[in-house]
Protein backbone atom coordinates (compact mmCIF):
# COMPACT_ATOMS: atom_id res chain seq x y z
CA UNK A 1 0.00 0.00 0.00
CA UNK A 2 2.34 2.36 0.42
CA UNK A 3 4.40 1.85 -2.63
CA UNK A 4 1.13 2.72 -4.44
CA UNK A 5 0.81 5.69 -2.46
CA UNK A 6 4.59 6.71 -3.20
CA UNK A 7 4.35 6.03 -6.97
CA UNK A 8 0.82 7.89 -6.79
CA UNK A 9 2.76 11.13 -4.61
CA UNK A 10 5.71 11.00 -7.33
CA UNK A 11 3.24 11.80 -10.28
CA UNK A 12 1.97 14.94 -8.48
CA UNK A 13 5.59 15.82 -7.06
CA UNK A 14 7.41 15.67 -10.13
CA UNK A 15 4.16 17.87 -11.32
CA UNK A 16 4.90 20.41 -9.43
CA UNK A 17 8.20 20.46 -9.44
CA UNK A 18 9.48 20.04 -13.14
CA UNK A 19 7.92 24.02 -13.07
CA UNK A 20 10.02 25.50 -10.61
CA UNK A 21 13.49 23.91 -13.14
CA UNK A 22 11.57 24.59 -16.01
CA UNK A 23 11.52 28.67 -15.37
CA UNK A 24 13.97 29.69 -17.69
CA UNK A 25 12.28 28.31 -20.76
CA UNK A 26 8.48 29.53 -19.61
CA UNK A 27 10.52 33.04 -19.11
CA UNK A 28 11.59 32.64 -22.57
CA UNK A 29 8.91 31.31 -24.58
CA UNK A 30 6.13 33.30 -23.10
CA UNK A 31 8.68 36.30 -21.57
CA UNK A 32 6.92 36.10 -18.20
CA UNK A 33 8.22 38.25 -15.56
CA UNK A 34 9.19 37.16 -12.09
CA UNK A 35 5.70 38.57 -10.76
CA UNK A 36 4.36 36.28 -13.64
CA UNK A 37 6.08 32.66 -13.08
CA UNK A 38 4.91 33.71 -8.89
CA UNK A 39 1.40 33.55 -10.21
CA UNK A 40 2.15 30.16 -12.05
CA UNK A 41 3.15 28.35 -8.90
CA UNK A 42 -0.19 30.73 -6.66
CA UNK A 43 -2.24 29.44 -8.60
CA UNK A 44 -1.73 25.88 -8.74
CA UNK A 45 -1.72 26.82 -4.79
CA UNK A 46 -4.68 28.45 -3.89
CA UNK A 47 -6.55 26.56 -6.83
CA UNK A 48 -5.90 23.54 -4.75
CA UNK A 49 -7.01 25.71 -1.16
CA UNK A 50 -10.08 26.34 -2.37
CA UNK A 51 -11.02 22.48 -3.51
CA UNK A 52 -9.69 21.68 -0.62
CA UNK A 53 -11.56 23.35 1.78
CA UNK A 54 -14.75 22.55 -0.42
CA UNK A 55 -13.87 18.53 -0.26
CA UNK A 56 -13.41 18.45 3.59
CA UNK A 57 -17.23 18.88 4.19
CA UNK A 58 -17.62 15.77 2.25
CA UNK A 59 -14.84 13.64 2.30
CA UNK A 60 -15.94 11.38 5.30
CA UNK A 61 -18.44 10.09 3.63
CA UNK A 62 -16.75 8.56 1.34
CA UNK A 63 -14.63 5.05 0.79
CA UNK A 64 -10.87 6.42 0.36
CA UNK A 65 -9.27 4.37 -2.68
CA UNK A 66 -12.39 5.74 -4.85
CA UNK A 67 -11.52 9.38 -3.59
CA UNK A 68 -8.16 8.49 -4.49
CA UNK A 69 -9.08 7.39 -7.98
CA UNK A 70 -10.93 10.19 -8.87
CA UNK A 71 -8.79 12.92 -7.79
CA UNK A 72 -5.84 10.89 -9.70
CA UNK A 73 -7.89 10.73 -12.84
CA UNK A 74 -8.66 14.27 -13.05
CA UNK A 75 -4.97 14.92 -12.20
CA UNK A 76 -3.63 13.04 -15.30
CA UNK A 77 -6.05 15.30 -17.30
CA UNK A 78 -4.99 18.70 -15.91
CA UNK A 79 -1.41 17.29 -16.61
CA UNK A 80 -2.95 16.41 -20.59
CA UNK A 81 -4.32 20.14 -20.42
CA UNK A 82 -1.23 21.76 -19.13
CA UNK A 83 0.74 20.11 -22.34
CA UNK A 84 -1.42 21.57 -24.55
CA UNK A 85 -1.42 25.08 -23.18
CA UNK A 86 -0.52 27.58 -26.31
CA UNK A 87 -0.73 30.77 -24.15
CA UNK A 88 -0.07 32.45 -20.74
CA UNK A 89 -3.51 32.86 -19.40
CA UNK A 90 -4.20 29.32 -20.78
CA UNK A 91 -0.73 27.73 -18.89
CA UNK A 92 -2.28 29.52 -15.84
CA UNK A 93 -6.03 28.02 -16.15
CA UNK A 94 -4.25 24.85 -16.69
CA UNK A 95 -2.18 24.92 -13.35
CA UNK A 96 -5.25 25.99 -11.63
CA UNK A 97 -6.98 22.50 -12.22
CA UNK A 98 -3.66 20.79 -11.67
CA UNK A 99 -3.56 22.19 -7.97
CA UNK A 100 -7.34 21.30 -7.45
CA UNK A 101 -6.86 17.44 -8.41
CA UNK A 102 -3.31 17.41 -7.00
CA UNK A 103 -3.48 19.47 -3.86
CA UNK A 104 -6.68 16.84 -2.74
CA UNK A 105 -4.21 13.47 -3.48
CA UNK A 106 -1.73 15.24 -0.96
CA UNK A 107 -4.60 14.94 1.59
CA UNK A 108 -5.78 11.85 0.96
CA UNK A 109 -2.56 10.14 0.75
CA UNK A 110 -2.02 11.36 4.55
CA UNK A 111 -4.93 10.37 5.79
CA UNK A 112 -4.69 7.02 4.40
CA UNK A 113 -1.13 6.93 6.20
CA UNK A 114 -2.45 7.79 9.27
CA UNK A 115 -5.91 5.91 9.48
CA UNK A 116 -3.66 2.87 8.67
CA UNK A 117 -0.23 2.87 10.43
CA UNK A 118 0.31 3.07 14.04
CA UNK A 119 1.82 6.34 15.31
CA UNK A 120 4.70 4.89 16.49
CA UNK A 121 5.89 3.84 13.14
CA UNK A 122 4.68 6.83 11.20
CA UNK A 123 7.44 8.32 10.95
CA UNK A 124 8.67 5.42 8.88
CA UNK A 125 5.89 5.72 6.88
CA UNK A 126 6.03 8.94 5.89
CA UNK A 127 9.69 8.83 5.44
CA UNK A 128 8.57 5.81 2.49
CA UNK A 129 6.28 7.90 0.65
CA UNK A 130 8.21 11.63 1.06
CA UNK A 131 11.07 9.95 -1.13
CA UNK A 132 8.96 10.16 -3.99
CA UNK A 133 10.34 13.70 -3.83
CA UNK A 134 13.77 12.65 -4.08
CA UNK A 135 12.88 9.67 -6.62
CA UNK A 136 10.81 12.82 -8.65
CA UNK A 137 14.17 15.07 -8.38
CA UNK A 138 16.53 12.13 -8.68
CA UNK A 139 14.56 10.35 -12.12
CA UNK A 140 11.50 12.42 -12.91
CA UNK A 141 12.67 16.27 -13.00
CA UNK A 142 15.86 15.49 -14.83
CA UNK A 143 14.41 13.33 -17.27
CA UNK A 144 12.05 16.04 -17.97
CA UNK A 145 14.46 18.59 -18.17
CA UNK A 146 16.55 16.81 -20.92
CA UNK A 147 13.43 15.86 -22.82
CA UNK A 148 12.49 19.39 -22.78
CA UNK A 149 15.76 20.52 -23.52
CA UNK A 150 15.69 17.96 -26.88
CA UNK A 151 12.18 19.04 -28.09
CA UNK A 152 10.67 21.61 -25.74
CA UNK A 153 8.96 22.23 -22.73
CA UNK A 154 5.47 20.48 -23.05
CA UNK A 155 7.18 17.06 -23.32
CA UNK A 156 7.77 17.36 -19.37
CA UNK A 157 3.95 17.32 -18.86
CA UNK A 158 3.67 14.83 -21.43
CA UNK A 159 5.72 12.53 -19.11
CA UNK A 160 3.87 13.18 -16.47
CA UNK A 161 0.76 12.70 -18.18
CA UNK A 162 1.83 8.75 -19.23
CA UNK A 163 3.15 7.92 -16.31
CA UNK A 164 0.01 9.10 -14.36
CA UNK A 165 -2.30 7.29 -16.36
CA UNK A 166 -0.23 3.93 -16.33
CA UNK A 167 -0.05 4.55 -12.47
CA UNK A 168 -3.81 4.96 -12.07
CA UNK A 169 -4.55 1.52 -13.57
CA UNK A 170 -1.91 0.00 -11.30
CA UNK A 171 -3.69 1.36 -8.76
CA UNK A 172 -7.22 0.62 -9.49
CA UNK A 173 -5.92 -3.29 -9.42
CA UNK A 174 -3.56 -3.18 -6.58
CA UNK A 175 -4.64 -0.89 -3.89
CA UNK A 176 -6.88 -2.26 -1.43
CA UNK A 177 -10.18 -1.34 -0.42
CA UNK A 178 -10.15 1.16 2.54
CA UNK A 179 -13.78 0.59 4.94
CA UNK A 180 -14.91 3.43 6.88
CA UNK A 181 -13.13 4.49 10.12
CA UNK A 182 -14.85 3.02 13.31
CA UNK A 183 -15.12 5.61 16.04
CA UNK A 184 -15.54 5.01 19.65
CA UNK A 185 -19.11 6.17 20.79
CA UNK A 186 -17.33 9.50 22.61
CA UNK A 187 -16.14 10.54 19.57
CA UNK A 188 -18.94 10.30 17.44
CA UNK A 189 -20.56 13.80 16.38
CA UNK A 190 -24.13 13.93 14.61
CA UNK A 191 -24.65 17.16 12.71
CA UNK A 192 -25.08 18.81 8.94
CA UNK A 193 -22.02 19.06 6.87
CA UNK A 194 -21.50 22.66 8.01
CA UNK A 195 -21.57 21.85 11.47
CA UNK A 196 -18.78 19.35 10.90
CA UNK A 197 -17.05 21.41 9.01
CA UNK A 198 -16.53 24.47 11.77
CA UNK A 199 -16.13 21.29 14.18
CA UNK A 200 -12.75 20.48 12.27
CA UNK A 201 -11.70 24.19 11.34
CA UNK A 202 -12.72 25.31 15.50
CA UNK A 203 -10.76 22.14 16.98
CA UNK A 204 -8.00 23.74 19.05
CA UNK A 205 -5.39 21.31 18.02
CA UNK A 206 -6.21 21.76 14.58
CA UNK A 207 -5.41 25.38 14.33
CA UNK A 208 -2.37 24.42 16.20
CA UNK A 209 -1.46 21.90 13.25
CA UNK A 210 -2.68 24.49 10.11
CA UNK A 211 -0.39 26.67 11.90
CA UNK A 212 2.89 24.89 11.82
CA UNK A 213 2.20 23.55 7.99
CA UNK A 214 1.67 27.35 7.18
CA UNK A 215 5.41 28.50 8.62
CA UNK A 216 6.57 25.06 7.05
CA UNK A 217 5.25 25.55 3.42
CA UNK A 218 6.40 29.53 4.26
CA UNK A 219 9.58 28.74 5.13
CA UNK A 220 10.04 26.59 2.38
CA UNK A 221 8.40 27.84 -0.79
CA UNK A 222 9.51 31.05 -0.51
CA UNK A 223 12.97 29.96 -1.66
CA UNK A 224 12.38 27.02 -3.70
CA UNK A 225 10.39 28.02 -6.77
CA UNK A 226 13.16 30.86 -7.45
CA UNK A 227 16.19 28.66 -7.49
CA UNK A 228 16.47 27.14 -10.94
CA UNK A 229 16.68 30.93 -12.12
CA UNK A 230 19.02 32.17 -9.32
CA UNK A 231 21.25 29.04 -9.79
CA UNK A 232 21.39 30.22 -13.74
CA UNK A 233 20.85 33.99 -13.83
CA UNK A 234 23.23 34.58 -10.79
CA UNK A 235 25.57 31.77 -9.31
CA UNK A 236 26.15 31.34 -13.67
CA UNK A 237 25.38 27.39 -13.92
CA UNK A 238 24.38 26.81 -17.44
CA UNK A 239 21.04 25.70 -18.50
CA UNK A 240 21.94 22.58 -19.86
CA UNK A 241 23.38 21.19 -16.04
CA UNK A 242 20.80 22.30 -14.04
CA UNK A 243 19.73 18.83 -14.56
CA UNK A 244 22.55 18.00 -12.27
CA UNK A 245 21.07 20.12 -9.56
CA UNK A 246 18.26 18.37 -8.64
CA UNK A 247 19.59 14.73 -9.78
CA UNK A 248 22.18 15.16 -6.88
CA UNK A 249 20.07 16.46 -3.98
CA UNK A 250 17.55 14.09 -5.02
CA UNK A 251 20.23 11.00 -4.49
CA UNK A 252 20.88 12.78 -1.72
CA UNK A 253 17.16 12.47 -0.35
CA UNK A 254 16.32 9.62 -1.11
CA UNK A 255 18.65 7.83 1.21
CA UNK A 256 17.68 10.96 4.14
CA UNK A 257 14.57 10.94 4.01
CA UNK A 258 13.85 7.01 4.65
CA UNK A 259 16.40 7.46 7.66
CA UNK A 260 14.85 10.92 9.06
CA UNK A 261 11.69 8.93 9.12
CA UNK A 262 13.23 5.84 11.18
CA UNK A 263 15.06 8.74 13.55
CA UNK A 264 11.62 10.40 14.38
CA UNK A 265 10.14 7.47 15.40
CA UNK A 266 13.15 6.53 17.81
CA UNK A 267 13.63 9.76 19.55
CA UNK A 268 10.28 11.60 18.85
CA UNK A 269 8.77 13.64 15.76
CA UNK A 270 9.10 16.74 17.42
CA UNK A 271 12.55 16.74 19.08
CA UNK A 272 13.56 15.35 15.15
CA UNK A 273 11.84 18.16 13.42
CA UNK A 274 13.68 21.09 15.49
CA UNK A 275 17.04 19.10 14.50
CA UNK A 276 16.25 18.99 11.13
CA UNK A 277 14.91 22.15 10.89
CA UNK A 278 17.24 24.10 13.40
CA UNK A 279 20.34 23.24 10.49
CA UNK A 280 17.98 23.58 7.54
CA UNK A 281 18.57 27.18 8.04
CA UNK A 282 21.96 27.27 7.28
CA UNK A 283 21.46 26.04 3.11
CA UNK A 284 18.20 28.35 3.24
CA UNK A 285 21.01 31.62 3.79
CA UNK A 286 23.54 30.25 1.43
CA UNK A 287 21.68 29.44 -1.38
CA UNK A 288 20.10 32.82 -0.68
CA UNK A 289 23.58 34.65 -1.08
CA UNK A 290 25.57 32.38 -3.13
CA UNK A 291 27.80 34.30 -5.52
CA UNK A 292 28.83 33.15 -8.69
CA UNK A 293 30.53 29.53 -8.31
CA UNK A 294 31.95 26.36 -9.64
CA UNK A 295 29.73 23.80 -10.61
CA UNK A 296 30.95 21.46 -7.59
CA UNK A 297 30.31 23.91 -4.97
CA UNK A 298 26.83 24.80 -6.88
CA UNK A 299 25.85 20.84 -6.56
CA UNK A 300 27.29 20.96 -3.19
CA UNK A 301 25.16 23.39 -1.50
CA UNK A 302 22.10 21.85 -3.75
CA UNK A 303 22.40 18.66 -1.82
CA UNK A 304 22.47 20.37 1.50
CA UNK A 305 19.68 22.35 0.71
CA UNK A 306 17.22 19.29 -1.08
CA UNK A 307 18.14 17.14 2.03
CA UNK A 308 17.65 19.20 5.02
CA UNK A 309 15.02 21.70 3.77
CA UNK A 310 12.95 18.89 2.19
CA UNK A 311 13.93 16.73 4.97
CA UNK A 312 12.06 18.27 7.92
CA UNK A 313 9.22 17.75 6.47
CA UNK A 314 8.88 13.93 6.90
CA UNK A 315 8.80 14.48 11.27
CA UNK A 316 6.85 17.73 10.38
CA UNK A 317 3.73 16.01 8.37
CA UNK A 318 4.38 12.45 10.99
CA UNK A 319 3.40 15.26 13.62
CA UNK A 320 0.36 16.65 11.79
CA UNK A 321 -0.96 13.41 10.85
CA UNK A 322 -1.50 12.64 14.65
CA UNK A 323 -2.86 15.75 15.41
CA UNK A 324 -6.54 14.75 13.83
CA UNK A 325 -9.42 14.44 16.38
CA UNK A 326 -10.38 10.77 16.47
CA UNK A 327 -13.27 10.00 13.32
CA UNK A 328 -12.44 13.23 11.80
CA UNK A 329 -8.76 12.69 10.12
CA UNK A 330 -9.59 13.25 6.38
CA UNK A 331 -11.61 16.02 6.56
CA UNK A 332 -8.79 17.54 8.94
CA UNK A 333 -6.26 15.91 6.51
CA UNK A 334 -8.28 17.60 3.49
CA UNK A 335 -8.14 21.03 5.02
CA UNK A 336 -4.28 20.48 5.81
CA UNK A 337 -3.52 20.69 2.38
CA UNK A 338 -5.33 23.36 1.76
CA UNK A 339 -3.24 25.42 4.60
CA UNK A 340 0.14 23.61 2.61
CA UNK A 341 -1.37 25.32 -0.73
CA UNK A 342 -2.23 28.53 0.52
CA UNK A 343 1.16 28.82 2.30
CA UNK A 344 3.18 27.77 -0.83
CA UNK A 345 0.95 29.78 -2.82
CA UNK A 346 1.78 32.97 -0.19
CA UNK A 347 5.44 32.29 -0.14
CA UNK A 348 5.57 32.16 -4.12
CA UNK A 349 3.25 35.59 -4.28
CA UNK A 350 5.52 37.60 -1.51
CA UNK A 351 8.86 36.26 -2.64
CA UNK A 352 7.24 37.51 -6.85
CA UNK A 353 6.66 40.53 -5.21
CA UNK A 354 9.92 40.84 -3.24
CA UNK A 355 12.57 39.53 -6.43
CA UNK A 356 13.18 42.11 -8.82
CA UNK A 357 15.00 40.63 -12.35
CA UNK A 358 17.12 42.98 -13.53
CA UNK A 359 17.78 43.51 -17.47
CA UNK A 360 20.76 41.28 -17.42
CA UNK A 361 18.29 38.40 -15.94
CA UNK A 362 19.94 38.76 -12.69
CA UNK A 363 17.45 38.02 -9.78
CA UNK A 364 17.57 40.98 -7.42
CA UNK A 365 16.44 40.74 -3.58
CA UNK A 366 16.55 36.96 -3.22
CA UNK A 367 18.92 37.33 0.37
CA UNK A 368 15.68 38.98 1.93
CA UNK A 369 13.88 36.21 0.73
CA UNK A 370 16.55 33.67 2.80
CA UNK A 371 15.96 35.76 5.60
CA UNK A 372 12.37 35.85 5.95
CA UNK A 373 12.44 31.73 5.41
CA UNK A 374 14.55 31.82 8.44
CA UNK A 375 12.63 33.57 10.63
CA UNK A 376 9.49 31.64 9.38
CA UNK A 377 11.58 28.23 10.32
CA UNK A 378 12.57 29.46 13.79
CA UNK A 379 9.26 30.07 15.16
CA UNK A 380 7.64 26.75 13.61
CA UNK A 381 10.83 25.49 15.76
CA UNK A 382 9.05 26.38 18.61
CA UNK A 383 5.61 26.31 18.08
CA UNK A 384 5.84 22.26 16.98
CA UNK A 385 5.96 21.82 20.71
CA UNK A 386 2.00 22.72 21.01
CA UNK A 387 0.91 20.17 18.68
CA UNK A 388 -0.93 17.54 20.92
CA UNK A 389 -1.05 13.72 19.69
CA UNK A 390 -4.29 12.57 19.65
CA UNK A 391 -4.09 9.14 18.26
CA UNK A 392 -7.04 6.83 20.04
CA UNK A 393 -5.63 3.26 18.45
CA UNK A 394 -8.05 3.88 15.56
CA UNK A 395 -7.47 2.30 12.83
CA UNK A 396 -8.97 2.23 9.45
CA UNK A 397 -9.80 -1.65 7.94
CA UNK A 398 -8.48 -3.03 4.76
CA UNK A 399 -10.30 -5.21 3.00
CA UNK A 400 -7.91 -7.10 0.43
CA UNK A 401 -9.86 -7.30 -2.33
CA UNK A 402 -9.62 -4.41 -4.76
CA UNK A 403 -12.91 -2.45 -5.81
CA UNK A 404 -14.64 -3.38 -9.10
Amino acid sequence: MLLTLAVIQFTTVLDFMVIMPLAPQFARVFDLSAQQFGWLISAYTFAAAIAGVAASMVIERYERKRVLLAMYVGFVAAAIVTACAQNFPMLLMARALAGIFGGLLYGVIFTVIGDTIPEARRGRATGVVMTSFAIATVAGVPIALLLSNAFNWRAAFVVVAASGAITAFIARTTLPKLTKVQVPREHRHEGSIWIEFMRTMTFPNHLRAFAFTFLMMLSGFMVIPYISLYITANVGLPETQLPLVYLAGGVATFFTARWFGRWADRIGKRKAYRWIALVSTAPLLIITHAPALPLFATLLIAVVFFVFVSGRMVPGMAVVTSAARPGGRAAFMTLNGSVMQIGSGCAATLSGALIQRLPTGALQNYNWVGWIAVVATLIAVWWVGTIQTLDASITLPVVEEPIG
